[in-house]
């Protein structure tokens, strides 16, 4: 009987160890494109490879959204600050300025310069901690970086706080950084450009990796001839960025001794899983199930040499979807639910002459952006009038365009609790509105700013760890997703 209590008890404190001790070594890797419907469709084809180990060993569930869904990073800072845009301040990629009635990226900061690159951009204008800046308070001896192919998503993915953030860069077929974090472009990505690595990849050329009467997927085009590209002209759309992405993230990992002593590290890693031709984030192509196959291959190897390296036990990895094309406007189309676009700019010249009518031949509208019309605050003081009743004439007015759901002054916003959830009050304008199902938002003739018409779309989340980990039951909300890595 004593013998029993004894073993029990062992039991018991090692299950109370591996629950509460933190992984050496936290891997977060945000998957442009990736659905739970592809990975189901493609689970045949995991025979082996870093999904095949996922869907049998992790714990997997769906992500849903709070807010309204762009498929730009306002998923992303999401995921990672735990709140919504009417927190963390990203509600879209871009924002409008009354300052100089032009819209600006979200990121641009002119007081940081980049690191072989002419972008200046950081995390200085998302306004709550994210998973990393989490991580840093609660470790400051953490090493935590992030690595990634576009450079608004890794800068997110590294927060406030990272040592380094790197990205590719396409067109110069280089690691590039912004100095606005301590290292600057981390050495080993240094090394990478000297040696010219990305320009070694890149000079491929990407054809399938099966026989195309293999794949589940392939056109009309493709069966007849396949598909070939030369890398260096689709680079961030092939599965060559991925697997930089990866031999970049395991070379620091080595460099700087990841997840070997007791204070947990954070790699934070962009991929992608949408092919050059890709219409929607739903597969449709050989192409594309191939990036899906390649990508396998690579978390594959990312995981075979953390378990070399640094045990089983000792790191986690949370892998996480984000919304990007959602389904294509022709997919749509086919079940008699055509996609429609709404250009904001035209709404707001068309109320701009609205104003005009009513209150003289002037500049009433300074300008439109996302779901926001922007009044000329200026004027309005200037003239005397009520800003308010502006407001309300301004949304009656555009309850009558077609395409508009509901139209309101940005005071009324809260009411609306999706809505609400979406906007940051400092890039807000005067009035707010949202569609109606099927309509996307257009920021000119030729480009859209909404690229996913779905009403909900839901992002596959997978997290696999080498302890025993209490785990939630249901569908997550995606302010819930950095909580499961602490």
């Amino acid at each position: 009987m004593r013998k029993t209590y004894l073993y029990y008890t062992l039991i018991l404190s090692f299950m109370a160890v591996c629950l509460n001790a933190a992984p050496r070594l936290t891997v977060v890797a945000v998957v442009d494109g990736l659905t739970a419907d592809n990975l189901a469709t493609l689970r045949p084809y995991w025979m082996q490879g870093g999904f095949r180990t996922l869907s049998e060993e992790a714990f997997q569930t769906t992500v849903a959204y709070p807010h309204l869904v762009y498929g730009g990073n306002e998923t992303t800072a999401t995921l990672m600050t735990g709140v919504t845009p009417d927190r963390h301040g990203f509600s879209m990629d871009a924002y409008f300025a009354r300052r100089d009635r032009r819209t600006h990226a979200m990121l641009e900061d002119k007081s940081v310069h980049g690191i072989g690159t002419g972008l200046q951009i950081s995390a200085k204008n998302l306004l709550a901690q994210t998973l990393t800046d989490r991580m840093r308070l609660m470790y400051p001896e953490a090493k935590i970086y992030a690595i990634g192919q576009q450079p608004e998503t890794s800068v997110l993915l590294a927060g406030h706080a990272a040592n380094a953030c790197c990205w590719i860069d396409a067109e110069t077929q280089q690691w590039v950084a912004t100095a606005a974090y301590t290292e600057g472009l981390p050495s080993a990505a240094y090394e990478q450009n000297k040696d010219g690595k990305i320009a070694t990849l890149a000079a491929h050329t990407w054809t399938p990796r099966m026989d195309i009467p293999t794949y589940m997927a392939p056109t009309a085009q493709e069966k007849k001839k396949g598909f070939s590209y030369n890398v260096a002209d689709v680079l961030l759309h092939a599965p060559q960025a991925n697997t930089l992405v990866i031999e970049l993230a395991l070379t620091i990992q080595k460099a700087e001794r990841l997840g070997m002593d007791a204070t947990p590290d954070v790699l934070m890693l962009q991929l992608n899983t949408l092919s050059p031709a890709a219409q929607s984030d739903r597969i449709a192509s050989a192409e594309h199930e191939d990036m899906y196959l390649c990508l396998n291959q690579d978390l594959g190897f990312l995981m075979e040499q953390l378990d070399k390296r640094i045990g089983r036990t000792n790191y986690q990895i949370l892998v996480v979807g984000r919304p990007v094309k959602g389904t294509d406007p022709q997919t749509l189309s086919d079940i008699h639910m055509p996609v429609q676009d709404f250009n904001a700019d035209r709404a707001a010249a068309l109320t701009g002459t609205y104003l005009m009518a009513l209150y003289g031949h002037e500049r009433w509208i300074d300008g439109a952006y996302g779901q926001s019309i922007y009044l000329n605050r200026t004027l309005i003081e200037q003239k005397r009038l009520n800003l308010e009743t502006i407001q309300r004439q301004v949304a009656n007015f555009l309850m009558d365009f077609e395409g508009i759901q509901i139209a309101m002054p940005n005071y009324e916003a809260m009411r609306y609790p999706m809505l609400g959830a979406s906007l940051c009050k400092r890039h807000t304008g005067d009035v707010v509105f949202m569609l109606q199902p099927g309509w996307r938002l257009m920021e000119n003739e030729n480009k859209s700013i909404d690229k996913v018409v779905d009403d909900n779309p839901l992002s596959p989340l997978l997290l696999w760890s080498g302890t025993i980990r209490p785990m939630p039951q249901n569908q997550l909300d995606a302010t819930n997703v950095a909580d499961l890595i602490f």
